[in-house]
Formats: structure tokens, C-alpha cells, sequence
């Protein structure tokens, strides 16, 4: 079985297209192409045996099974490079849309005196990086007396907190890891040890 997969490559502002070829041994069994292309869904390797008609009583172990066949896990990493290439998702952009929502500051949506800005004014990483905007009235008086006395404006943006985990990890600062250094020799037997812990 031969499996396309097509990247588009940049030269000097032109476009070209290459063609790689997944070259299996032996077509996989109808199931088990089935599972690789529903682990591509969500990356849940037992939702996907179950969706490519597993048993779910065993779809745990049937998952992770799957998942250690070369042939299985070449055509997986085959297909999430051709998909990274597709959107021009790496590492790098990930750590760059990070550090976007990182300097998020919520003045750059508040004008002088406190109140919202208008949406088209807010800078394009608000834009594209808020969650949701909620807009409630607030009233008073019931019936034909209700009056519209303002708007509440909810606004959720991304969690910073979390979002400075993602960062830690994904470059080498180890911030939540302690780091200690020692220097000099240990010369102690194992009695001695044994006695200064108790």
C-alpha cells in the first residue's frame, strides 16, 4: 500500500509541491487503517479503537497495543508532519503564539477612563486570543417601567498562569523544577548514613 502525502515548499516566494511516499510493507488490515485515521482525530488512542470498531472492554489495551506496531506508528508521525506542514504549525510558532498571549495586556483594550474599547479597536492579538465577550443589560423597574441603566461586558482571555507552564516547558528554564548543586566528595559508610538520618 502506498500512502500520499504532499507538502507545499517555498523557494524564493514560488510554490512547488513535493511528493513523499509512505511505503508499507503490506496494506494494514482495514481496522487498524481505520484506528490511524481516528487517532489522528483527537490523539485518544482508546476513543479511536472504539471508533474504528474495537471492543470497548479491551479498547484501553487494543489502543496502546496498536500504538507500539512500527508500521502503525510510522504512518501516525507520517501524517502529523504532513498535517504540521499543512497549518505551518512547529514548535517555534507554538512558543510564539505563546509568548503573544503572554504580553497580553488588558489596558490595550481599555480606553482613559476605564471602559472597553470598541472591538475593532483592540489590537489583533486580543482579537484572536479572547475566548468570549459576554454583554448583559442592566435594568431597573419592571414592566413598561424597565430602563436600560447600562451594560455588564464580560471578557475571558486565555489563563496566564497556565499559559507561563506552557512556556516553562516548552523552553529550558525549569522554573518548577528545584535545582540544587553540590560540590566536594561524600565519605561516609553506610552505618554512618544510617546513624545521621536518625
Amino acid at each position: 500500500m502506498i500512502h500520499h502525502f504532499f507538502q507545499l515548499l517555498s523557494y524564493n516566494g514560488d510554490i512547488a509541491i513535493r511528493e513523499d511516499r509512505l511505503m508499507t510493507s503490506k496494506p494494514l488490515p482495514p481496522k487498524q487503517d481505520r484506528f490511524v485515521e481516528e487517532y489522528l482525530l483527537d490523539l485518544n488512542a482508546t476513543q479511536a479503537a472504539i471508533r474504528a470498531g474495537y471492543s470497548s472492554k479491551t479498547a484501553y489495551r487494543t489502543g496502546a497495543d496498536l500504538l507500539k506496531k512500527p508500521q502503525i506508528h510510522q504512518l501516525i508521525d507520517q501524517y502529523k508532519m504532513e498535517r504540521s506542514q499543512r497549518v505551518q504549525m512547529d514548535a517555534s510558532r507554538v512558543l510564539e503564539r505563546l509568548t503573544e498571549i503572554d504580553a497580553m495586556d488588558v489596558a490595550d483594550i481599555l480606553d482613559d477612563d476605564g471602559r472597553l474599547l470598541p472591538i475593532k479597536q483592540w489590537p489583533s492579538v486580543w482579537r484572536r486570543y479572547v475566548t468570549s465577550v459576554d454583554v448583559s443589560e442592566l435594568a431597573e423597574g419592571v414592566g413598561d417601567e424597565r430602563q436600560v441603566i447600562g451594560f455588564l461586558k464580560k471578557i475571558r482571555w486565555p489563563d496566564k498562569l497556565k499559559n507561563l507552564e506552557m512556556i516553562g516547558r516548552h523552553v529550558s528554564v525549569q522554573a518548577w523544577k528545584e535545582q540544587r548543586e553540590f560540590s566536594g566528595e561524600l565519605q561516609l559508610t553506610h552505618e554512618e548514613a544510617l546513624d545521621q538520618l536518625s
